[in-house]
């Protein structure tokens, strides 16, 4: 199918409005992160079946069109299948821009994890694995903000939606086949929801060498860092831009808002930094003043040994029975997620009052249950055809 590039605002009203009654619209985005506080849209690919004006291939350039709000309304309203893979930035960008997703997600990510043993996979690998092609890779370490595109990168970038409406059949098909529909509606909310939850989730647990502080200096970095975010995002520059995890915790530790001794910190005085002090200092101070109790914690005893033992021991008997199932592992059960369940099940933990992810929805279903069998003696795992690829099997323990 031949492609066509819209640059201008009326070509994009024309597109949307031939993209209105598709039945499914697939799209990708090329973007650069590296220099700004959100990642910097530079090229959107759609494809569509149906609609106003039948099948389209098209690449947008948001560059010479700037706001794409109408394009983004289209995605989010109506009744189709939106299809895109690893859709992350694409409904983060959704959302920046008109406050709600992409409607009706089908994530191919997600989707073939549930009839195949990979994921996270690649968009490469799920387009040889189930349709037998090979996307183009030629232009991965392309500039997408550098204009003009030649040629060869605007095909690479249409690659990228080329295969999804195929891609949908091909995986729709084994979903049904397999009785999973529910399972993948179910996981894609989840997804969909994870994803505009992190968007106002503060992420200060994460700077970098900050486990081990005491109380009182978490509560500095945590001050430190959404001084960093709201400097960021008024700046439009990555956070670690702006002040460095290193020079956070070392703030942290030093705990005083003096500024000669914020200045004194190796680092302190590059560039912008310098004249961010007097904000850096209040920042600390808020932290020095903070209350910390929601900083403690609950004191948890150690986990008995046990508990990773039988984690251990359970691991790869799942790890069959979703390689059987044909069910990516690494989707359906982590490590943790059994130790979780167990620790549950058995009261090792009596502070861990919701239900571990292993006891709720699909996963109880495939998994969750069959531990609480193999827990109760009702169930055990035993060696079936040592040959079998998945030679350990479930058998129900007569008299239980």
């Amino acid at each position: 199918m031949s492609h066509e590039t819209i640059l201008t605002a009326d070509a994009l009203s024309d597109l949307c409005r031939r993209l209105e009654g598709a039945a499914r619209i697939g799209f990708d985005t090329e973007f650069v992160s590296e220099d700004t506080f959100r990642p910097e849209l530079c090229l959107v690919q759609v494809v569509a079946e149906g609609g106003a004006g039948g099948d389209l291939l098209a690449v947008i350039d948001p560059q010479p069109i700037g706001d794409l709000t109408r394009f983004w309304k289209t995605l989010a309203d109506g009744p189709h299948v939106t299809i895109a893979h690893a859709a992350r930035e694409e409904i983060n960008f959704c959302v920046n821009a008109i406050g709600k997703p992409p409607a009706n997600l089908f994530d191919t990510q997600i989707a073939a994890a549930f009839c195949s043993p990979e994921y996270p996979a690649a968009y490469s690998s799920v387009v040889q694995r189930l349709l037998n092609q090979r996307p183009s890779k030629g232009e991965q370490r392309t500039d997408w903000r550098r204009r003009p595109l030649s040629d060869a990168q605007i095909e690479y970038a249409l690659e990228d939606v080329r295969y999804l409406l195929p891609l949908h059949d091909r995986i729709m098909t084994r979903v049904r086949e397999l009785g999973r529909e529910a399972w993948l509606e179910e996981e894609t909310d989840s997804f969909v929801r994870e994803v505009l939850d992190a968007r106002t989730r503060e992420r200060w647990r994460k700077v970098s060498g900050s486990g081990g502080l005491p109380v009182r200096s978490l509560a500095i970095v945590r001050e430190l860092w959404r001084w960093r975010q709201a400097e960021a995002e008024r700046r439009d520059l990555p956070p670690k831009r702006v002040l460095r995890d290193d020079l956070i915790v070392e703030l942290a530790k030093k705990k005083t808002d003096r500024q000669d001794k914020i200045r004194a910190v190796r680092g302190m005085l590059h560039g912008q930094l310098k004249k961010s002090i007097p904000d850096i200092a209040d920042a600390v101070r808020r932290g020095l003043e903070a209350p910390t109790g929601d900083l403690q914690g609950a004191r948890r005893k150690p986990p008995p040994p046990q508990l990773n033992l039988l984690g251990q021991f359970l691991a790869p008997a799942i790890t069959s029975l979703c390689n059987r199932a044909e069910i990516a592992s690494a989707m359906a059960c982590t490590a943790t997620d059994l130790r979780e369940l167990i620790s549950y099940r058995l009261g090792f933990d009596k502070s861990q009052t919701d239900p571990p992810a292993l006891a709720q929805g699909w996963r109880a279903e495939l998994i969750g249950h069959l531990i609480d069998e193999l827990l109760e003696g009702r169930k055990s795992i035993r060696i079936g055809d040592p040959n079998s690829q998945q030679p350990l099997e479930f058998e129900a323990i007569e008299g239980k």
